[in-house]
């Protein structure tokens, strides 16, 4: 075999698979494909060209009524002295003679046996093809001679170096390969025959069955019940098009509801779907009426599509996208579709009645959501609520609600889920968010807020979390990531269905200004060659993949965000949730000054500096400097690393924050990035020890923490939020957006951000309501400078404008206003200063406060004030004077105590609050001490020492409940016990029972499932019924820890597939003893007898 240029060849040889190259072949220009699955031979002397694609399989099987493979894969035979032109695809049982010519652009389906031919797809017939010869003279045989030697010579050299680049080439991980393969197909203008190939693929992956060689009406396919077809070539009375053939008709069982027209890349597809689209579903013919479900004016098919394969790109509307027309109302309009509409999707399509789910949302009353003993709304989360249904009831697609961080929108999106599913105005709703931790914050809400019946959504619909990929026929609500979807739509591959343009009615998008950049213009040229989406915004082709209604969600809209979803028809801002009492106003920054970020960081030429490597982590010492460097405060942590700095700032802010004191909130301190979140760190342990502050009270929360495991990430949030400790978190961008922690009563800026929607995100973190530390408002220390610098758009600047005026200096201002707009201003300050100084009142101030305002108390008061106009405002306040004088002389008496130590401090030892022990090792000794002394006493102990497999759900509860009361949980043992291994473990009650009563081996629960059923898998040869219910029981015992025959009567996981009885036939009445098989795996764990 010899190639004469090997790096232009792309092959794909599967295993078994023969692939014959004989001598002298030549490949011309890049981006030529062989796929080789069967057998394909090329016989020497052949010329290549560019961009020519050979393969003999389909890729899919297809199966007749006997489950035999109708389209197998068959041969490539490529004769001797064969030229295939440029752009050519030669499918898959394909023979071409010896001497043959193929022009650029065909596509070969059919063998071709005659030699000395020139074959093209726009030819009349074949022609003779001449092989050229010439007379040659002696010296012009010498001369051809001399220069076939330098040219084998060259060619020798060049595959040489090939073939050394070749070994020496960086290996490319297989997801670039796919994605470098599915740009390279991209730019390939494909025929519309390849388009139908296309087509076919498509289909496929959203559900119907599709081959356009295979299920073609010529090849006598039909319309059956129970499948859905795409039946290729459906005649009808047509006179448009070629012979009135419709290029697909789609069949759900036997009824007829769409109709597919075909084009080449190239084509315009409006105009094809003006003229075939419409004139196919007029012209059915009628002996194939059976096959009609109803009547819409001259249209007996409801649904009609036209398309040239290509990806919808803005740019080019008329030349991409698939455009679909539903046919059932003569005033729609045809519509450019992301993808297909799926079996599923078009039944939903009809039987929707949009008018009556309108209806429904119109009449239905919104008391529920004003329970004070379920959702309890407040009144502007209901306005959001009706804003977004009135948008959807006058046909509104794209809809924006702008809520201010820590106003509720999960609870928002809550009630607006619930009243747009009981109403039937939606069927299923996916929820996207950035974030996982987002996605689970959102369901713990949608289990836990009760809603009618003191049932919660969770109770009330089904609903698919973040690990349950896809959706089934039942799932009312889909909780996803965009990056899930993003792999699923835009990089299918293959090995999960791919979701179709009609899955979701409704995508609710939460933190809405986060990824959704505008999509990047195309030059005219980079279209030819670039793959769109490297341009186009992933983010927003998730969104607009869906045909669906949109509403997003945003604390910080941004022009990116209004131009995909239009202006909020809803707005709640940061200031008039101040002004209400719904969030805490935050005093005027903290700045401070060094005397570095006074003058900056200079190097003289000549100067060597350290210098440290991002990427590789290398620290080493550069040559001397050729010309100064300068660093102002913007560049710190980011292009000069300055420890002083960061230490001198860091202990002036230590000097105002108690990180052992609950009663001070928690503070949120942003770095630049994972290794100065690390230096912050322990710059504060050291600043800290001084005064003996535990550790723990520290803590770093980056994407990087715990190595990275998202999991430990998780834990690590959730401790923050949940725990006392950390009560002083790191972070980079983890904890930016959406994470709600109402404790946090101070931010440190250490990084400069330039983005006024990152910046306010950021400050929405400390908004939040904490009624349980008396949060009155939130400090921010601002080293750096960034508060100043986003001032001029800040738009979460403080109400009260300076906290350290008094009521007398606001009142006293009060009075010499006259304009309306000043005095709005001022009496703002007023009400934002005594919803502050409300908070920290006991009663006996504010029983005063209320017997000098007539009997108004302080909420009372305000509520009044916000009623008035500003005239008004201004003449009540005026008139209750002395009570802000009153109110001013009232102390909060809260006194901040900072312990000052001279000693040297280190950590000895961590320990955890294990009940009346001290350490995980004592906790661990009394947990053995006590299964072991009472193994007698407790029957179900017993039975786990002993006979574990005859253990019942019912005695493993009573067991657990009896280990509860005496203080030992399945939680804190494996805690215990990780802390003591310093591994993580989560082994399950019964392990950790037979550890340390009978010294069984301990590994955690699923290490414990898996190994047992491995080992009844390899001990018997299943059928795949048999399989699925082995996999179903695994998936079982992964959430339970008790198996038996009885189960498969008593949990609804067997029960509703008919129970044990039917389950003992698939397993031809073994069930049984397939069990108790498996309970000897499970315990087979080499404790000694009891």
């Amino acid at each position: 075999m010899r190639i004469k240029n090997p790096l232009k060849i792309k092959i794909s040889v599967k295993e078994h698979a023969s692939l014959f190259l004989g001598n002298n072949i030549w490949v011309t220009g890049g981006n030529t494909t062989i796929i080789c699955n069967k057998n394909i031979m090329i016989n020497d002397d052949c010329l290549l060209s560019w961009d020519i694609l050979l393969m003999d399989t389909d890729f899919h099987k297809i199966l007749n009524s006997d489950n035999t493979i109708i389209n197998k894969e068959k041969p490539i035979h490529i004769g001797k002295h064969v030229w295939i032109g440029c752009r050519t695809t030669i499918l898959k049982g394909v023979s071409i003679a010896n001497n043959n010519v193929i022009a650029a652009n065909s596509t070969i389906t059919k063998s071709i046996s005659t030699e000395n031919c020139i074959i093209g797809r726009n030819t009349e017939k074949h022609k003779d093809y001449i092989m050229p010869v010439e007379d040659l003279n002696e010296k012009q045989t010498q001369n051809i001679v001399s220069d076939k030697e330098k040219e084998k010579k060259k060619e020798d050299k060049l595959t040489k170096e090939a073939l050394n680049n070749a070994e020496h080439a960086k290996k490319v991980d297989k997801k670039i390969r796919l994605k470098q393969a599915n740009r390279v197909a991209n730019q390939r203008q494909k025929s519309e025959a390849e388009t139908r190939y296309m087509i076919d693929e498509q289909l496929r992956q959203v559900g119907w069955e599709a081959d356009t060689e295979q299920l073609r009406y010529s090849k006598g396919i039909r319309p059956v019940k129970g499948r859905n077809i795409a039946i290729a070539e459906w005649p009808t009375n047509s006179k448009a098009g070629e012979r009135g053939y419709a290029d697909y008709a789609l069949f759900i069982g036997t009824n007829l509801v769409g109709l597919i027209e075909a084009k080449a890349e190239h084509k315009d597809i409006p105009s094809v779907i003006d003229y075939q689209g419409k004139d196919y579903p007029r012209n059915i013919r009628k002996e194939d009426a059976k096959y009609l479900i109803g009547m819409w004016g001259n249209f007996k098919v409801p649904f009609t599509f036209a398309t040239n394969g290509r990806p919808y790109i803005e740019q080019f509307k008329t030349k991409s996208g698939i455009w679909f027309l539903d046919l059932r109302n003569s005033s729609n309009i045809p519509i450019a579709l992301h993808g297909w509409i799926s079996p599923e999707g078009m039944m939903d399509l009809l039987e929707k009645d949009i008018q009556k789910g309108n209806t429904a949302l119109q009449i239905m009353p919104y008391d529920l959501l004003k329970d004070k003993d379920g959702l309890n709304l407040r009144e502007y989360q209901l306005e959001a609520i009706k804003a977004a249904e009135n948008a959807v009831i006058n046909g509104q697609k794209e809809i924006l609600i702008a809520m201010a961080t820590g106003t509720g929108k999960t609870r928002t999106i809550l009630g607006m889920i619930y009243r747009f599913l009981k109403t039937d105005r939606f069927k299923r709703i996916l929820f996207l968010v950035d974030r996982t931790s987002l996605g689970d914050q959102a369901l713990d809400v949608f289990k836990e807020v009760k809603l009618e019946e003191l049932m919660t959504l969770d109770e009330i619909y089904n609903i698919k979390g973040l690990d349950e990929k896809t959706a089934d026929k039942e799932t009312c609500i889909q909780i996803a990531t965009v990056q899930s979807m993003v792999k699923r739509i835009l990089y299918s591959d293959g090995e999960m269905k791919m979701p179709s343009v009609t899955d979701y009615d409704l995508v609710i998008i939460d933190e809405a200004h986060r990824g959704y950049t505008l999509d990047k213009e195309m030059g005219d040229t980079e279209v030819l060659y670039r793959d769109q989406r490297d341009y186009q915004s992933k983010y927003r082709s998730v969104i607009e993949y869906f045909d669906a209604v949109k509403i997003a969600l945003t604390a910080t809209p941004a022009l990116q965000t209004t131009e995909i979803f239009g202006q909020p028809v809803f707005k709640y801002t940061y200031r008039e949730a101040v002004i209400e009492g719904y969030l805490v106003d935050h005093d005027a920054p903290h700045h401070l000054e060094t005397k570095l970020s006074r003058s900056g960081i200079h190097y003289k030429s000549g100067d060597t500096v350290t210098l440290y490597d991002p990427v590789t982590g290398e620290i080493m010492n550069s040559e001397q400097l050729d010309d100064e460097l300068d660093f102002d405060i913007e560049k710190f942590n980011k292009q000069v690393i300055t420890e002083s700095f960061n230490k001198a700032v860091l202990k002036e802010i230590a000097r105002d924050i108690d990180p052992e004191n609950p009663e001070e909130g928690k503070t949120l301190i942003y770095a630049v990035d994972d290794k100065h979140a690390d230096m912050i760190v322990n710059l504060l342990r050291e600043i800290y020890s001084e005064t003996d502050v535990d550790n723990e009270a520290i803590m770093k929360i980056t994407g990087k923490a715990g190595e990275g495991n998202p999991k430990k990430v998780k834990e690590k949030i959730k401790r923050f939020k949940n725990e006392r400790y950390p009560s002083i978190a790191v972070t980079v961008d983890l904890l930016t957006t959406g994470i709600d922690v109402p404790e946090i009563t101070t931010l440190v800026f250490m990084r400069r951000v330039k983005s006024r929607i990152l910046f306010e995100q950021m400050m929405g973190r400390a908004t939040r309501l904490c009624n349980k530390i008396h949060k009155t408002h939130f400090d921010i220390y601002d080293p750096v400078g960034v508060y100043d610098s986003l001032e001029p758009v800040n738009t979460m600047k403080p109400v009260v404008v300076n906290p350290s005026t008094t009521f007398i200096q606001l009142l006293d201002g009060l009075e010499q206003l006259n304009n309306k707009e000043e005095i709005q201003a001022q009496i703002n300050q007023i009400i934002a200063k005594l919803q502050r100084k409300k908070r920290n009142m006991n009663a006996n101030t504010i029983e005063q406060f209320a017997s000098m305002t007539d009997g108004m108390e302080p909420s009372e008061f305000i509520i009044d004030l916000q009623k008035r106009g500003a005239q008004d405002a201004k003449e009540l306040v005026l008139k209750y004077r002395k009570t802000f004088d009153y109110i001013q002389q009232v102390k909060s008496g809260r006194n901040r105590k900072i312990v000052i130590s001279d000693k040297e401090d280190e950590l000895k030892e961590h320990t955890r609050g294990y009940g009346n022990s001290k350490k995980p090792e004592d906790y661990l000794d009394a947990f053995s001490e006590y299964v072991q002394s009472h193994m007698n006493e407790i029957a179900a102990l017993n039975i786990v020492c002993t006979k574990p497999k005859e253990l019942t759900r019912e005695s493993l509860k009573a067991l657990r409940l009896a280990l509860d009361r005496e203080g030992f949980t399945e939680q804190q043992l494996n805690t215990a016990v990780s802390e003591l291994k310093n591994e993580e473990i989560a082994a399950d009650i019964i392990s950790l029972i037979r550890r340390y009563a009978i010294g069984s081996a301990l590994i955690s629960h699923e290490a414990r499932i898996r190994k047992a059923v491995e080992k009844l898998k390899k001990a018997h040869r299943f059928s795949k019924q048999e399989m699925n219910w082995i996999k179903r029981i695994e998936k079982y015992l992964m959430e339970e820890s008790v198996l038996n025959v009885q189960v498969f009567d008593e949990d609804s996981r067997f029960k509703n597939h008919g129970g044990f009885t039917k389950i003992n036939k698939i397993f031809q009445n073994e069930l049984e003893n397939i069990v108790l098989e498996l309970n000897e795996y499970l315990y087979d764990d080499g404790g000694r007898a009891a």
